[in-house]
């Protein structure tokens, strides 16, 4: 019996251990995304539109998410928001090789920017087309955007 209660202890502490996050400020690091190994300040050429909250922020991640499940092939990322007010947003690869690279995460983000100047608002608010994707999560009030590979890097942005 006190083997069997040593084994146990030991599988709890492991798990303990093991499910903890890495960053003890970001308590999505170790669970959604590894480590953050770096990390930028995006200055957005745009205020935080008024009446931007998390329920228009959750809005946004849900219709991404509707989008990519209407394709006729499974989606290559996860985009998804964290956060007490949502205030975090995550994009994930979920497909080896496609964002295995910081230079190939900012090449989902420009296709995202791309994506989102077809959409009326987008249009509306940037008539010239010099917004970016991160401008429009700071449109929407997001704080922060983490890309990650969901294997082996995490990179983070802080949208001021």
């Amino acid at each position: 019996m006190p083997h069997r209660l040593s084994l146990f202890a030991a599988v709890v502490l492991t798990f303990a251990v093991v499910s903890a996050p890495v960053n003890a400020d970001d308590r999505h690091e170790g669970y959604y995304y590894p480590k953050v190994e770096s990390r930028e300040i995006y200055r957005a050429r745009v205020d935080t539109l008024a009446g931007s909250n998390r329920n228009r922020r959750l809005g946004f991640v849900t219709g991404i998410a509707a989008g990519q499940t209407e394709r006729p092939y499974p989606p290559v990322t996860a985009f998804f928001a964290k956060g007490s007010r949502a205030e975090k947003a995550i994009l994930v690869g979920l497909e080896e090789g496609r964002m295995d690279t910081l230079f190939r995460a900012r090449a989902v983000l420009a296709m995202l920017t791309a994506t989102a100047r077809t959409t009326p608002v987008f249009q509306d608010l940037d008539p010239n087309a010099n917004y970016t994707f991160l401008d429009l999560l700071k449109l929407l009030g997001f704080k922060q955007l983490t890309v990650t590979d969901g294997r082996s890097y995490a990179h983070q942005f802080e949208i001021r």
